[in-house]
């Protein structure tokens, strides 16, 4: 019987409403492998806004294997027949948490969550809000406990960033290191060497 046919790294990334757009931006650069964005109507609004973007569709389409519409139910992350390697939320709104918790999927971001949980899938939420509610920790508690990887966007400031872009991308290397690509640098790490 033939091996099934093993699939480069693949992964989705849903951008939401909350602020953060630019930590969606430097991950959606950085990451290596095939992509495969969902936008909220809110999560564009935001792009719009905080990163000066007319159209986030056309800027970010040379970055990523395809764009779906999150209203688009019947595409191919709406089902677990196609494996994912991860889905990342990157900025998450505590609505989106809220309906992922609830076990609603109405939207394809909520949808593709839906699938990754019932699919154990691996599934990284970054919050980008604080404070967190009793409501929204009780949702991520739920959510942890399901396997999902909940990262506030909290980025560490050991290393001294001196530029906003070193600020970030020492939050999105966190992401990336969860998504298996080797990035950054860690606490005194060459006294492991």
């Amino acid at each position: 019987m033939a091996e099934p046919k093993q699939h480069a790294p693949r992964i989705a990334i849903g951008i939401t409403g909350s602020s953060g757009a630019v930590y969606a931006l430097d991950f959606l650069k950085r990451y290596p492998h095939d992509k495969y964005l969902i936008m909220s109507k809110w999560g564009k609004a935001v792009m719009k806004d905080e990163l000066d973007m007319p159209d986030p569709e056309k800027k970010l389409k040379p970055l990523v294997k395809k764009i779906f519409a999150d209203t688009d139910l019947t595409a191919p992350l709406a089902s677990g027949t196609n494996a994912l390697d991860a889905f990342v939320i990157i900025p998450a709104t505590t609505s989106t948490i809220g309906k992922i918790a609830s076990g609603i999927g109405d939207t394809l971001i909520t949808r593709t969550a839906a699938v990754c949980l019932k699919e154990r899938c691996k599934m990284i939420i970054c919050v980008r809000e604080t404070p967190l509610s009793t409501i929204t920790l009780e949702q991520c508690t739920k959510l942890s406990r399901e396997g999902v990887i909940i990262m506030p966007i909290s980025p560490p400031l050991y290393f001294v960033p001196k530029t906003v872009e070193e600020y970030v991308q020492g939050f999105t290397d966190k992401v990336l290191q969860h998504c298996g690509v080797k990035v950054g640098k860690g606490w005194r790490a060459d006294e492991l060497e």
